[in-house]
């Protein structure tokens, strides 16, 4: 199967489950492409386990989801060796982390000590268990939900290491009347069709290789640059987005460009991403907190940056 026709596959198999998700499956169809990690934050009750275990399932893989509570400790993450009586040995017992994608529902309702478990694992592939080191499969992808810190009781704040792993921060949001309306009539007589998988774990793997061939000429790569050193010295941001941030948001936008089927990225795909990218890796001003977040500082950021609009293709 052409890869631009399994990717409309799965952006379809989405769609028959959640309303009016089409951008935020775009994001995170980019994100499994680019090979990086999902944050999806907002409010209880707008689809963001739903949009998780739907993205999930369209991937023929291996699937595990850890419930975050304040009790869940590092070993139920990355698993815990133990002794056996019978054999009278230590033995290596795996954790759900030990999967290829796992979906990390409401992570800030996890301890900062429980949270750090997921750090290594997220960023080199691999997870420690009493210093022996197990790799994970090649296919890793974690989609975190969390609810926004001002409106969850007993949650932990994630801290920017952690922020930072993620390659985006999504926010699915509230749907419009019409798509409320038709959400309410497809589940009037019970739950939309479990979607069945699409892709094959080999498929994302050669789909994700065929990503980074993608160009970024001179024009694209300067623009990208200036978006993300803007960030460092902006007034309103006392830390700018990270080296790790540049990288982050050169592979979402090859990912992007690749998903919509050219060989090059364009302008468009830096500022289309930029957002979603770099806003949570960002730390304002105490200042600039009483009156915008992030995301509206990066909005004013992009729109301050002149957008080059000649030698945009290869």
């Amino acid at each position: 199967m052409h890869v631009i026709k399994l990717l409309e596959e799965m952006q379809q198999a989405v769609g028959r489950v959640l309303f009016e998700k089409e951008r935020e499956t775009e994001l995170m169809l980019t994100a499994l492409v680019a090979g990086g990690h999902v944050l999806l934050e907002d409010v209880p009750g707008t689809g963001k386990t739903l949009l998780a275990k739907t993205m999930a399932a369209v991937i023929d893989a291996d699937f595990r989801r850890i419930q975050f509570t304040p009790d869940v400790l590092p070993g139920d993450v990355t698993g815990i060796r133990f002794f056996n009586m019978k054999t009278q040995e230590f033995e290596y017992r795996e954790g759900p982390v030990a999967t290829n994608i796992l979906l990390a529902d409401e992570i800030n309702r996890a301890t900062p000590r429980t949270q750090s478990s997921l750090l290594e694992a997220m960023e080199e592939g691999q997870s420690t268990v009493d210093g022996e080191t197990h790799r994970l499969p090649k296919l890793f992808f974690v989609i975190a939900t969390q609810n926004p810190i001002e409106s969850a009781q007993g949650t932990f704040e994630l801290p920017e290491a952690q922020m930072d792993r993620f390659l985006m921060r999504i926010r699915p949001g509230y749907p419009s009347e019409e798509g409320e309306r038709a959400m309410m009539r497809t589940y009037i007589h019970g739950s939309p069709a479990v979607v069945e998988g699409v892709a094959t774990v080999e498929q994302v793997l050669e789909i994700r290789k065929q990503a980074m061939e993608v160009q970024i000429n001179e024009a694209v790569e300067s623009y990208l640059l200036a978006v993300v050193r803007t960030t460092r010295k902006h007034p309103d941001i006392e830390t700018g987005a990270s080296p790790r941030g540049t990288i982050a948001l050169m592979r979402a936008v090859q990912a992007r460009a690749f998903l919509r089927g050219r060989a090059f990225a364009v302008p468009d795909d830096v500022r289309a991403l930029a957002e979603p990218v770099l806003a949570h890796r960002l730390v304002l001003s105490v200042e600039a907190l009483m009156r915008n977040t992030a995301d509206e500082v990066m909005k004013e950021l992009l729109d301050s940056i002149e957008v080059p609009v000649e030698g945009v293709s290869p």
